[in-house]
């Protein structure tokens, strides 16, 4: 579902440039100096050495994730594996700026592909959390049910994705007082991604520290099995994961508050310092931990919602991972 609404708002955004948004006039400084050129976006030349590092290092993490997704399941990182594809063509759209970095058409899609997509890692993070809490049938120590976590905070995903969206195709417009309040619908639709994603964080901390306070049987459940089928490794990676995103989540806040031409928006090294890196990481973390390597029988904890066959359920998981 996820990954339906992220192809189809894509292309729907895509589809709000028109041939007239992206003609511009050269001006003679346009390459000598970006900074005062008024029809670059960026205001710099982007490096084409620096995204040809970064879209290698993505499809690389993406293609080792497609095999690992192959080869042991895991349906829950389904939309992250998603999301990095979407993202390297952002990257791959970065490349054109380079050699034409006055071309409206190609930033926006540039834009959206890279601000959008990691829409699809954090719906994720969701789901993998409301897994491990089902997997070590510690229900009650969440704020929310997991039959209820992914759901809530998955509509939240998508919902602040939807708002970033539709800010995103009014800021394009040539009408300033649109193009104003689409800035404003933008930098609401990532202050309430921020705010849904801290209590998200906050949900898994406080969970796994009353598992392990309160059920020290439960938090060494896995203390005899080899690190990668440790339940608690996993949760370690999660909360590394969601450091990276949150510290993206507030770089983009931060820099939309300043206006497409502030200094964090117009200076190269932030964007893949405190963008770029950050999720790199996030995505990254799960190579080496990929969830339903660590937990067999992963994808069986889909059926969350069946509120009836709890018993059932964990039995079998149970009996899958003895």
């Amino acid at each position: 579902m996820v990954n339906a609404w992220l192809c189809a708002v894509f292309a729907c955004s895509l589809l709000l440039v028109s041939p007239a948004d992206a003609a511009y006039m050269p001006v003679p400084w346009v390459f000598t100096d970006p900074k005062h050129d008024p029809y670059n976006p960026l205001q710099y030349i982007a490096s084409n050495t620096l995204t040809a590092i970064a879209i290698s290092l993505v499809v690389l993490v993406a293609l080792v994730q497609s095999a690992l997704y192959w080869k042991y399941g895991g349906r829950c990182m389904l939309s992250m594996l998603i999301g990095e594809f979407t993202w390297t063509i952002g990257f791959g759209i970065r490349f054109g700026l380079h050699s034409d970095p006055d071309n409206a058409s190609q930033y926006i899609a540039y834009y959206l592909f890279i601000v959008l997509s990691p829409c699809a890692f954090i719906a994720s993070e969701y789901m993998l959390m409301g897994r491990i809490a089902r997997y070590i049938q510690s229900n009650k120590h969440l704020l929310i049910p997991p039959q209820k976590i992914t759901v809530v905070f998955v509509v939240s995903d998508v919902s602040t994705f939807l708002v970033q969206a539709a800010g995103a195709g009014l800021s394009i417009s040539k009408n300033s007082s649109l193009s104003k309040i689409g800035e404003h619908i933008f930098l609401a639709g990532l202050v309430l991604q921020l705010v849904s994603f801290f209590l998200f964080v906050v949900v898994v901390l406080r969970f796994l520290f009353r598992i392990a306070t309160m059920e020290p049987h439960t938090w060494r459940k896995d203390a005899q099995q080899p690190w990668h089928k440790d339940w608690r490794t996993l949760s370690y990676v999660l909360i590394v994961s969601s450091i990276g995103i949150m510290i993206r989540c507030v770089y983009r806040v931060t820099e939309l508050s300043q206006g497409y031409l502030g200094y964090l928006a117009t200076t190269e090294g932030f964007f893949y310092g405190l963008d770029s890196l950050p999720l790199l990481i996030a995505v990254a973390v799960y190579v080496p931990f990929w969830p339903a390597r660590m937990i067999p029988g992963l994808d069986q904890l889909a059926d969350v919602d069946n509120l009836g066959k709890d018993g059932e359920e964990d039995r079998g998981i149970e009996e899958t991972r003895t």
